[in-house]
């Protein structure tokens, strides 16, 4: 039945929920249930055989069945586990100090290897978790040794490894392109330069950042520097291989070779054969990458059961329908519509996670962007983009709990916001800058697959 007061109340439950720290994936799921199943109501309740008699577990069944069989997101739990047989092969480790002995002469020299370091292995990763952690434990300590300011140095970790969600393969991506009905392939393409570019922008900052205020990152002192040659060795054997690795995963997807879940296999031997090169492939390890990679799939899967759930409900209840004729009789303008949309996703950030964001509320978006004449792969970058911010913004901001809870005592919290204030504000300005200039987004689509046609 249509009630959009009670799709309303809904959402509104839902969200003092979340903040009074239920669960996401299980809070979404109850909520659809039960308002699903006044939604789904069939009749007076006569005998036990009644109380089930709801179309709401039948909506259930189908949800998970069909998360089980979208051959999109076959590509996760292949993704996950390339990630962390890379993690576990010590790569990261390696690529961390060469990065650093390369940019020793540069401000702020620390900071920028591991910015560079979040970058690329949350590019073979796409956990934004993984990477803050890993990155926690190694270069938060070094670091916090050579006398970097701790909110300065927190704010790098936490801005660096949620670019996972954003450069490819990107989970994020994939799951959009199953929301939206749009190519993974395009979408891959669409977000190379908006990836590189942000974190081109964070490096920047922070680079200029410690040249006004050398006190933020000094400079460490060295007692033993290994010849150059010794270091670009290194640099050589760390980088390349896992940049070899990911460049051959995304060039099969984009050059048309592979599907995102061919891709992610030929990813996840990747890693095995690299993990293998580096004597570091176990028996342990291997179990380890599989029992997480489950945990992780698993954790992921229920968010997406729970959030098309909630969402069908929602929608059925007249919730979608609601807030589309809202924005539709405001008579917008196709700027201010972008405008209200973004604004709408930055807030819903602050209390939520990416993927019910995804799932619950950027399909409302979809419908409306063929009314104001929207690229659909346009709008989708500035919702990655503008998904950054999900995990930078208090009060949820997930990435700073991930890594006050390795830090634990080391740091305060109110220290790592402050430090990851900064990079909401490069996000911001990196969105801007891509409306102004479209083309950042939409040029190797473009010239990969020619251009978009509706």
């Amino acid at each position: 039945m249509t009630n959009p007061e009670v799709a309303l109340v809904m959402l509104g439950l839902f969200i003092v929920l979340v903040l009074l720290g239920f669960p996401i994936a299980f809070t979404l799921l109850a909520m659809g249930v039960a308002f699903g199943y006044y939604a789904y109501h069939q009749g007076p309740i006569e005998s036990l055989s009644d109380v089930f008699n709801n179309n709401i577990f039948y909506l259930l069944n189908q949800n998970t069945y069909s998360v089980m069989e979208n051959p999109t997101l076959v590509a996760i739990p292949l993704f996950l586990f390339m990630g962390y047989v890379v993690e576990r092969a010590n790569i990261v480790d390696k690529l961390f100090y060469s990065l650093f002995m390369a940019a020793r002469n540069l401000p702020g020299s620390l900071a920028i290897a591991a910015l560079v370091t979040c970058a690329v292995f949350s590019t073979a990763s796409g956990i934004v978790g993984a990477v803050v952690t890993l990155m926690g434990l190694l270069a938060f300590p070094a670091m916090a040794n050579a006398n970097y300011n701790k909110s300065f140095a927190s704010g790098v970790i936490c801005a660096g490894g949620t670019l996972g969600i954003l450069i490819p393969p990107s989970i994020m991506l994939i799951v959009y392109a199953a929301i939206g009905d749009l190519s993974p392939l395009r979408l891959y393409a669409a977000a190379v330069f908006p990836g590189l570019l942000l974190a081109g922008f964070y490096i920047v900052y922070v680079i200029v950042r410690v040249w006004i205020n050398p006190a933020l990152a000094p400079k460490p002192n060295f007692k033993d520097v290994p010849p150059k040659r010794e270091i670009y060795l290194n640099l050589l054997t760390s980088f390349v291989p896992l940049t070899v690795l990911i460049a051959l995963v995304l060039g099969s997807i984009l050059g048309g070779l592979a599907t995102p879940a061919e891709a992610a296999a030929m990813g996840a031997t990747g890693g095995i054969v690299l993990a293998a090169i580096y004597r570091s492939l176990t028996w342990t390890k291997i179990k380890e990458s599989v029992f997480l990679t489950a945990k992780s799939t698993a954790m992921v899967c229920w968010l997406f059961v729970g959030s098309w759930t909630f969402a069908s409900v929602f929608s059925y209840l007249g919730g979608h329908d609601l807030i589309a004729d809202w924005v539709t009789h405001l008579d917008l303008e196709p700027w201010q519509f972008l405008v209200l949309a973004q604004l709408i996703i930055f807030l819903l950030g602050w209390p939520l996670e990416w993927s019910e964001i995804l799932i619950i509320f950027v399909p409302i978006f979809l419908p409306m962007l063929e009314v104001f004449g929207v690229n659909p792969y346009f709008f989708a970058m500035l919702v990655a983009l503008n998904l950054q911010t999900s995990f930078l913004t208090p009060p949820m901001a997930m990435s700073a709990y991930y890594l006050k809870g390795v830090l634990k005592k080391q740091i305060e919290l109110m220290d790592i916001f402050r430090g990851i204030m900064p990079y909401l504000a490069i996000v911001i300005f990196t969105m801007v800058l891509m409306y102004q200039f479209p083309g950042i987004a939409l040029w190797l689509p473009d010239y990969f697959f020619g251009p978009y046609i509706p």
